[in-house]
């Protein structure tokens, strides 16, 4: 009797501790599971789910095991399949080729007032002669001293920096070339390309110990944004959760990788339905994840995106070029700059003027125009039909979502055909029907080509959450088509844009921070340097000019974007445009 009673009294807690273990688990799924919540009430629910799990670790750690516990097994599924060995090296090289100078640690204890700080920084105009004299075709360096709140020097690199030097009078601007000494000083180079007045402009995007939280957010939390797809089959209906990469047996998953281009996706298995029952595919929501120290690190107007002083003159008067003199444009290799509010290019693309719709429709007479990529490359296509003055370009009604497409535009009587598609996932447009996840590598495969044939890509802001892997595969892939249509109709235009720099929020910095942005957007030129495509180059475009950055930059810059475009397309345009050629 009292070793049947001890049995009974040791085994009843156990009992109840693993029900309660069991009813915990089923809130935490349920939980989980739950759908069509904001980001806001998202951040919410992971706090819950952290005290969910507190009680869970602490009732699960007072139950005695009776058989001994085995380490788990790996249950990860990763997007980096297997490439080949071509790509693999140069998917190291090109790593290589964007490694960022090392970082200062952010302990969690660290002291905000030792990081870098703009207005405790100062940049000095260095004298070319002792005349202090420029004239056109000269370089102007500027030297950046990086300090922390203290205003004690750095002595390490890694800040984000971006310096412009422009007109306003004229409207002219130029990006400059910032080369990082790596010892807390930086060099910011500027080609010298118009007379008069010129002033330096210095930006501390992001201080170095901020790139140090962004490069581990990658590492990881690549799944901080997560996406959605909708399962059903009759009156059944289940939403899962759907990403690059999943933590979960295979057995767990639904594989959506793409048989032709080995592009990787997954879904979580619905309970009751079939993979194949799966209709939609949406961005689901954006799971926040920063200590409450290094959240002060992106604080708008403190240190992100914020001015740098000068510690002298910030201008300089640039006289007319000696003669005889060679120009050092080469040197800094500026794409272009603007003048008078006018792109320059300096690529040896003359750029023209399509000022009325009669231009632009005499030089897309005849011709398809097909526009791939995100929201960005939209905007192109709502340029052509809705801001030109009097388009005769019209949007034909395919009852498709405004932020998604596809989209199909007509001129009949100029025999003009205009369509947008945009990329597949991890766009995180709304709700896009599954039957409409559309690689661009498998589109193009599709293009006929030809001398009449005008085909843009844009594809760069919705990779930024995901480490650099996953654009540089998505860009191998994109190339190979993009090769594979030039062999076969060598007279296709391919025009590429790059990323371009925008406004940021503390959301907007932890899913697409200019840092991201300007790592692939150098992933993206070194990739196509070698291929017979033209570049829009939205970066300089974008930090040259004097308007604020924006994901979607404004009407100004859109218009010089899409005179490239057209300039590209009609090199030899006849009489009906206004030419601008460099002054």
């Amino acid at each position: 009797m009292t070793m049947g009673g001890q049995t009974c009294r040791n085994n009843f807690p156990l009992k109840h501790a693993l029900v309660f273990l069991f009813l915990a688990l089923c809130v935490f799924c349920f939980i989980l599971y739950t759908v069509d919540m904001t980001d806001e009430e998202t951040f919410k629910l992971t706090e819950l789910k952290k005290k969910i799990l507190n009680t869970v670790t602490i009732i699960h750690s007072s139950v005695t095991p009776i058989h001994p516990t085995k380490p788990p097994k790996p249950t990860s599924v990763c997007s980096f399949q297997a490439l080949s060995p071509e790509d693999s090296l140069e998917l190291d090289m090109l790593k290589d080729s964007i490694a960022w100078p090392e970082t200062p640690s952010v302990p969690s204890n660290f002291v905000l007032n030792d990081t870098s700080d703009p207005a405790h920084s100062t940049f000095t105009i260095l004298p070319r002669n002792r005349e202090k004299t420029w004239h056109i075709g000269d370089q102007l360096e500027v030297l950046i001293k990086m300090n922390d709140f203290h205003g004690r020097p750095k002595k390490s690199g890694g800040d984000v920096v971006f310096a412009r030097l422009h007109n306003p009078t004229v409207h002219a601007g130029v990006m400059g070339k910032v080369l990082d000494h790596r010892n807390g000083s930086y060099t910011a180079v500027f080609s010298l390309l118009w007379e008069g007045s010129a002033q330096v402009e210095v930006t501390l995007v992001h201080p170095s110990e901020a790139v140090t939280v962004l490069e581990k957010l990658n590492l990881e939390q690549p799944d901080r944004i997560y996406f959605k797809s909708i399962f059903r089959s009759g009156s059944v209906s289940e939403m899962m959760t759907c990403n690059v990469c999943l933590k979960a047996p295979k057995e767990k998953l639904c594989n959506y990788t793409d048989p032709y281009t080995g592009e990787p996706w997954f879904c979580y298995k619905p309970k009751k339905l079939n993979c194949d029952s799966r209709i939609t595919h949406a961005k689901g929501g954006f799971k926040q994840n920063l200590k409450p120290m290094e959240e002060k690190l992106f604080q708008s107007g403190v240190n992100m995106k914020v001015s740098i002083p000068a510690s002298g003159p910030s201008n300089i008067t640039i006289s007319p070029k000696l003669k005889g003199e060679s120009s050092q444009i080469v040197n800094t290799r500026p794409a272009g700059y603007y003048y008078q509010g006018v792109w320059q290019a300096l690529d040896g693309t003359r750029v023209l003027q399509f000022n009325t719709y009669t231009a632009v429709s005499q030089c897309l007479k005849g011709k398809v125009v097909h526009l791939y990529g995100d929201s960005t490359i939209r905007q192109w296509f709502e340029y052509l039909t809705e801001t030109i003055p009097v388009s005769g370009i019209k949007k034909f009604d395919l009852k498709s979502p405004k932020q998604t497409g596809p989209f199909l535009a007509l001129d009949y009587a100029n025999n003009i055909l205009v369509t947008f598609q945009c990329h597949a996932p991890p766009i995180r447009f709304g709700t896009i029907p599954a039957s409409q996840v559309r690689y661009i590598a498998n589109e193009l495969d599709t293009v006929v080509g030809g001398t009449n044939t005008v085909v843009v890509i844009g594809v760069w802001s919705h990779f930024s959450t995901f480490p650099v892997e996953v654009y540089i595969r998505r860009l191998l892939n994109i190339r190979r088509a993009v090769v594979r249509l030039l062999t076969r109709a060598p007279g296709t235009l391919v025009i590429i844009r790059t990323a371009n720099p925008k406004a940021l929020t503390l959301y907007e910095t932890l899913t697409n921070s200019d840092w991201y942005s300007l790592l692939r957007d150098n992933v993206l030129k070194a990739i196509f340097k070698e291929v017979n495509v033209q570049l829009v180059d939205a970066w300089e475009m974008t930090v040259a000019h004097h308007l604020p950055h924006n994901l979607h930059p404004q009407p100004p810059i859109i218009k010089n974007m899409m005179n490239v475009i057209l300039s590209h397309t009609c090199p030899t345009a006849g009489s009906f445009i206004q030419a601008t050629v460099g002054h």
